[in-house]
C-alpha cells in the first residue's frame, strides 16, 4: 500500500498500516534510538481519535433525533434540528477523511448513550424513557441522510 495514497484518502487505514508497518521495523531490530512501540501506539491513538469523533456526533445525532420524534414539545425543536445538522455534517466530515470507520462505528452503544442523553430531556416533559425503543431504530444511513427525519409521534413538525 502506498501510504500517501492512504493518509490522503483514508486517514484511519493509514494510521493502522503505518502502526502495522512501524512493529514489523521493530522486529527488525533496526538500530536506531526510536521507541518504536509507542510511536505506533500513538498513530493507532489517532485513528481511535477519529472513530470517537465520529461516534460522538453520532450519539447527538440519535439524543436529538429521539427528542424531535418523542417530544411533544414545540420548543427547543428549531436548536434540535440544527444540532442534528451540525453533527451530521461532523460525521459525514469524518467518514469522507476515514471511509474504513464506517466498518468499525458501535451503533447500539452511541445509541444506548444517545437514549440516555434523550431520556433525561424528554423527562422536562413527562414522558418515560421507556417510550423510546431499547433497540436503535435508526440505520446509519438514516443518520447520516441529510434529508431524512423522524415523524413527530405528537404531529409536530
Amino acid at each position: 500500500m502506498d501510504s500517501r495514497i492512504g493518509y490522503d484518502t483514508d486517514f484511519l487505514a493509514w494510521t493502522e498500516e503505518q502502526a502495522r508497518l512501524l512493529r514489523e521495523a521493530s522486529r527488525e531490530r533496526i538500530n536506531t534510538p526510536i521507541d518504536w512501540e509507542n510511536v505506533a501506539e500513538e498513530i493507532e491513538s489517532m485513528g481511535r481519535s477519529e472513530l470517537r469523533a465520529v461516534e460522538s456526533a453520532l450519539v447527538r445525532v440519535i439524543e436529538h433525533l429521539l427528542k424531535l420524534e418523542y417530544s411533544p414539545a414545540a420548543e427547543p425543536r428549531g436548536n434540535w434540528r440544527r444540532t442534528v445538522r451540525e453533527q451530521r455534517d461532523q460525521a459525514i466530515d469524518g467518514l469522507e477523511d476515514s471511509p474504513s470507520l464506517r466498518g468499525k462505528i458501535d451503533l447500539t452503544k452511541a445509541y444506548r448513550r444517545g437514549r440516555d442523553y434523550a431520556a433525561e430531556g424528554l423527562e422536562q416533559d413527562r414522558l418515560p424513557a421507556d417510550l423510546m425503543p431499547a433497540d436503535c431504530p435508526y440505520s446509519l444511513e438514516q443518520l447520516l441522510d441529510t434529508g431524512w427525519w423522524p415523524t413527530n409521534r405528537h404531529g409536530l413538525t
